[in-house]
């Protein structure tokens, strides 16, 4: 049997202050009905002034580490749109806090298909023998990067952190990461963005208007793509592990909007129930949905060991990708 990465913990925090759709229906021209209608949406956290990506970080992965019972890892993986400096990477600092010495860690950028990316990443360090373990983390405060007038993102995005630590396994082992498919599609960059802030902006020589600095999404543009590549994807790794459709028992696809988890499952020919959803509590979290996702999900026992599992995502680059496990006994913190 070959050597393969198996899920060991997995950790999740979201900060403590929530805003309600009537709290943002006060200075928003929206309210709690047309957030809820469109997006399934009821709540979102956002941090406290002076909290950064990192200390979310760090908090999902020492609540991973307690949750796998180990104190140390051989890399860490950050998937994030919102490190704490464009300069430097943001998990060498999370690394440190954590007290894992001079591990390598490195940032991963593919928005909010960032954790799958990143759970990919760690798979092959495991699996060619360059880590023995890894801590993979999906982190973000999407509050410091929307435009808090613009409803069509504020109503969406929340913050907060989740992560798994990856170890050596066999491939028929409960937690074993069986197949992955990634992609991605560069000519639809422009339908999520921040326009202002990087080199394409700033070797022009002109400032950046100061309503570019904020991330923006083509919504319509979004939801199909966003149907059509998670359903694709989740299609190829299906394939790849020889299961059905019926075979899977949790479809935890990235808590983007619940009418596009719907859409995914109708066209894959999926019943609902076998969604998984709390993004009605949490909003989009971009790199974090998903491990949020199955921490609450394990936590409410909607996820069970021996659940046959299907994560997919979608994201800004255009990005996307899924993957297949079968869920394993562990803790959740």
């Amino acid at each position: 049997m070959s050597r393969a990465a198996v899920v060991r913990g997995l950790g999740a925090v979201v900060p403590p202050d929530a805003v309600t759709n009537a709290m943002l229906a006060e200075r928003l021209d929206t309210s709690d009905e047309w957030i809820r209608t469109r997006t399934g949406i009821g709540q979102r956290h956002v941090v406290a002034p002076g909290v950064a990506t990192s200390d979310l970080a760090v908090d999902a992965g020492s609540r991973a580490l307690k949750a796998a019972d180990v104190d140390h890892v051989d890399l860490v993986i950050v998937a994030t749109t919102t490190p704490d400096h464009p300069c430097p990477a943001t998990a060498p600092s999370v690394a440190a806090r954590l007290g894992l010495g001079h591990v390598p860690a490195y940032d991963l950028a593919a928005v909010c298909t960032g954790f799958v990316y990143a759970l990919a990443s760690g798979a092959g360090a495991v699996a060619s023998g360059l880590a023995e373990s890894v801590l993979v983390i999906g982190a973000e405060t999407y509050s410091s990067i929307l435009d808090p007038t613009d409803r069509t993102t504020s109503v969406i995005f929340g913050d907060g952190a989740g992560a798994v630590v990856l170890g050596a396994g066999e491939q028929d082992e409960p937690g074993a990461l069986l197949e992955f498919d990634l992609g991605s599609d560069g000519t639809l960059a422009d339908v999520i963005v921040i326009p202002g802030g990087g080199s394409r902006q700033r070797s022009g020589g002109v400032p950046a208007d100061p309503a570019d600095v904020y991330f923006r999404m083509d919504g319509k543009r979004v939801f199909r793509a966003a149907v059509q590549r998670m359903a694709g994807s989740a299609r190829v790794v299906l394939d790849r592990a020889g299961w059905r459709v019926d075979d899977v028992d949790r479809f935890v696809g990235h808590q983007a909007n619940v009418r596009i988890l719907r859409a995914v499952a109708e066209e894959l020919g999926m019943a609902p129930d076998r969604l998984v959803v709390n993004l009605d509590k949490v909003g989009n979290t971009s790199a974090a949905s998903i491990p949020l996702a199955l921490a609450d999900a394990a936590q409410r026992d909607e996820l069970s060991s021996g659940d046959r599992v299907v994560l997919a995502a979608f994201g800004g680059g255009v990005t996307w990708g899924a993957c297949a496990l079968v869920w394993p006994d562990i803790a959740v913190f």
